[in-house]
């Protein structure tokens, strides 16, 4: 028993190990293929069947599977053409983590029936798809005013996932008159940099240096990427505070309450921190008496008043102060304070009407007297000297003009005008010249009475009115209103017509106003096709003595309404009949067959005519341009084709509503000796044979049997001959593709920028038909692929050979 397993496990071994050496042997050779990266799903790879001597169908019979060794599936085979297309997009820094050069994905084409392995290996490019990454997008520094220059700062590099000479370059720094920058390039070749300081930072001219580090890729087109850094320049005290000026003068009055501040000093310093911090004191050459009436604040600088000031005892005190700064070697600063006190004003001025005017017109002359106005104030010296003035918020047509000592005269002193301002409330401001001073006001209320200076005035000078014909009689038109500002009968407007005559015709025959409130109405009912346009002019009269007046122009447009049919004058035919139009049969296609001319007695888009099929017999062989009326053959007649056609048209305006005429045209063909031309281009869709007789069917039938066998002598005669080597065309750019095909008809090389077509014309004249074959490669791809076809036949299937896929250089 044990012998028996000890010889079935040998039988099991030898067998399995006949499998390996056989498996080995068929993938010893190994297939290469470079792509760029990030290429589209669907994008040729290579023919496998050509490259690796394999027949189309047998992928599909044997089963042929793509084993991807370590790495996800991005390929895969298409069975009916045994190409190898892109599955889906492939990243390069994402299949290969490490930062090498090469990268490269291995898989296995496995056949079954028998087994058969291929090893492919697909080079994975790298392209410039990665701009430079600093790790920190913003970089901090906090540098001394007091750092020498040559000072070195390491900075953060930036990070680059692409390889080679898509890796970051260099590096660039924003313009900065202080820093600049120093690149180093590591043992293995990354790039680093340091920031220098160049010139000596002075904090307090500024605080805070922002600049922007690029670091750039050496790619094309190159990538870039950048990030902040922000240099807080650190405080050194190296400022001693300063006050605005060296002496302070202020006033205060007698008998201040204390607490009264006098004034706040406000020394400052250039530094920062507790180097701008500031201590207010005394200095030894203030006086004991000025420190017992005032108070100094050591920490805001604010003086107030501490004890009780007397006019008549002191009239001024001197103070010396000093701002002295937190430092470690503190420094400060001196100023003066000379404080002034002033006497106490207790007694208001007094104003006083003498006469007065309540009311004058609005014509009355410049320098009339309104008023008489006297002043006092029983303080003494400045205190008692009194000015008397106008309100000045607002701009008054009138003046005060001293008469004699205390008195004042108000006069006009510029042409009122009611229709501005009707009413005045004149305020009179009396204002001692004591500290602080005191006043007192009286107001005086003026009324302004109308005259008739203003005439009627319309909002413009030219109106222009439109108006849609076939109007109603008596229709509103228009409400023309002029203004006039003055009051009561100044005011009262009344509105009438200047008479004109147009063609013997008044102009109150055609329109009328309300002489009321102006409302215009037109008296008959206008047509735009004989009356486009009146021009008259509508006058204003007020009711005031004497009467003013002004008149404006008014322009009436008549408006065109779609009220006139189109009339069709081109083919011309009897009232009710039928246009009749002959053709040959053998017309050829875009053929002129009638063109239909229709006139519309509307303007603009009412006239604006366009062109419709209504009705056709056959809608495939006739087409009408809407714009020009031209009826054109679209096709070929054909044998099927009925011998009379019957086409109607409509015209129609482009009027709302649209109206419209149609016209019938019956188009018979006739025979004609058909003549054929040698053309560049077939149509898709045409018809060889018409009603011939009998014997002509036969003689084309014989031609076309010794056309056939002629063509497959001179195919067979080609095959024998050598096959043509593949020219290998040098690429105008990286995403050239160079593709070479031979169709049925005729060999062809076609040269594009980002693919290639060809195409396999398969002609069936008796349907009259062309089958076209279009594979689509996409756009983009970076290599080019060149194919000389092995043979050439009428099969739908041609044999190609193997393709190669080279990367563009």
């Amino acid at each position: 028993m044990a012998l028996n397993c000890a010889t079935t496990r040998t039988r099991s071994f030898v067998a399995a190990l006949t499998v390996f050496v056989a498996l080995w042997g068929s993938a010893l050779s190994i297939t290469r293929y470079s792509i760029p990266e990030e290429m589209e799903e669907g994008s040729f790879v290579a023919n496998l069947a050509s490259d690796l001597g394999l027949d189309v169908r047998s992928l599909l019979e044997r089963n042929a599977k793509l084993d991807v060794i370590h790495s996800k599936n991005y390929l895969d085979i298409n069975k009916d053409t045994g190409e190898l297309v892109i599955r889906e997009k492939m990243d390069r820094e994402s299949i290969c983590m490490t930062k090498t050069t090469s990268c490269f994905l291995k898989m296995d084409v496995i056949l079954s029936n028998p087994v058969r392995i291929f090893n492919i290996e697909l080079e994975i490019l790298d392209i410039n798809d990665n701009a430079p990454v600093f790790r920190r997008k913003t970089m901090h520094l906090d540098v001394s005013e007091a750092t020498p220059p040559g000072e070195r700062f390491s900075l953060t590099n930036a990070v680059d996932a692409d390889v080679g000479a898509n890796s970051v370059k260099t590096y660039y720094l924003s313009e900065s008159k202080y820093f600049s920058i120093d690149i180093q390039t590591g043992s293995d070749g990354s790039k680093y940099v340091d920031l220098v300081l160049d010139g000596k930072l002075d904090r307090e001219e500024r605080a805070i240096h922002n600049l922007i580090l690029t670091a750039v890729d050496g790619g094309v087109p190159p990538r870039s990427g950048t990030a902040s850094i922000i240099i807080n320049v650190l405080d050194i005290n190296d400022n001693a505070p300063t006050f605005s000026l060296p002496v302070f003068a202020v006033n205060v009055s007698e008998n201040s309450p204390a607490g009264t501040v006098v004034m706040t000093l406000n020394a400052t310093d250039l530094d920062e921190g507790t180097n701008a911090k500031l201590i207010y004191s005394y200095t030894l050459y203030t006086s004991e008496k000025t420190q017992e009436l005032f108070s100094l604040d050591p920490q805001s600088g604010e003086i107030k008043v501490k004890g009780v000031i007397d006019y008549e005892e002191s009239q001024s005190f001197e103070m010396y102060i000093q701002a002295q700064d937190r430092g470690a070697n503190p420094l400060s600063g001196h100023c003066k304070v000379m404080v002034y006190v002033t006497d106490l004003n207790d007694n208001y001025p007094e104003v006083t009407i003498k006469s007065l005017k309540r009311s004058v017109a609005e014509d009355v002359s410049v320098g009339t007297l309104i008023a008489v106005v006297s002043v006092s104030d029983r303080d003494s010296g400045d205190n008692g000297a009194v000015d008397l003035h106008l309100n000045q918020q607002e701009a008054l047509p009138f003046r005060l003009n001293k008469s004699s000592e205390g008195y004042f005269e108000l006069l006009v002193w510029k042409p009122l005008d009611r229709e501005v301002k009707g009413k005045y409330d004149i305020k009179l401001i009396v204002t001692d010249r004591g500290f602080p001073a005191l006043s007192e006001n009286e107001t005086i209320t003026l009324e302004i009475l109308d005259v008739n200076d203003n005439a009627p005035m319309f909002s413009q000078s030219f109106y222009t009115i439109h108006v849609m014909e076939n109007n109603p009689p008596g229709a509103l038109l228009t409400s023309l209103s002029a203004h006039d500002p003055d009051l009561n009968e100044n005011q009262y407007l009344v509105y009438f017509i200047m008479e004109k005559e147009i063609v013997n015709m008044s102009m109150s025959m055609l329109f009328s106003i309300n002489p009321e409130n102006g409302d215009l109405y037109g008296l008959k009912t206008f047509d735009y096709e004989r009356e486009k346009e009146f021009l008259f002019h509508i006058e204003a009269r007020d009711s005031g003595v004497p009467p003013l007046s002004s008149n404006v122009t008014v322009h009436i447009v008549i408006l065109d309404q779609n009220d006139n049919t189109p009339l069709i004058v081109s083919p011309w035919r009897a009232h009710g009949s039928v246009v009749e139009e002959v053709i040959p049969r053998s017309t050829e296609k875009g053929h002129l067959v009638a063109k239909v001319v229709a006139v519309d007695a509307d303007s603009e888009q009412n006239a604006r005519v366009t062109y419709q099929l209504l009705q056709i017999s056959d809608s495939t062989l006739f087409s009408l341009d809407q714009y020009n009326g031209e009826i054109r053959t679209t096709r070929m007649f054909s044998y099927r084709d009925p011998r009379q056609q019957r086409l109607v048209v409509v015209a129609k305006d482009n009027g709302q509503p649209a109206l419209s005429a149609t016209v019938t045209i019956k188009i018979s063909t006739v025979e004609h000796a058909m003549t054929f031309l040698e053309t560049t281009e077939l149509p898709l869709e045409y018809e060889v044979f018409t009603n011939l007789n009998l014997y002509l069917v036969i003689g084309l039938g014989a031609v076309s049997f010794l056309l056939l066998i002629t063509i497959l002598v001179i195919i067979v005669l080609k095959c024998q001959k050598p096959k043509p080597k593949a020219i290998k065309m040098p690429p105008a750019n990286r995403n050239s593709l160079i593709s070479q095909r031979s169709s049925t008809i005729a060999d062809s090389t076609l040269i594009s920028s980002d693919a290639y077509w060809y195409s396999l014309f398969l002609a069936e004249t008796r349907k009259g038909k062309v089958v076209v074959r279009q594979p689509i490669i996409p756009k983009g791809a970076g290599y080019f692929v060149s194919s000389i076809p092995r043979s050439i036949g009428p099969s739908e299937t041609t044999d190609s050979r193997a393709s190669t896929l080279e990367y563009s250089k």
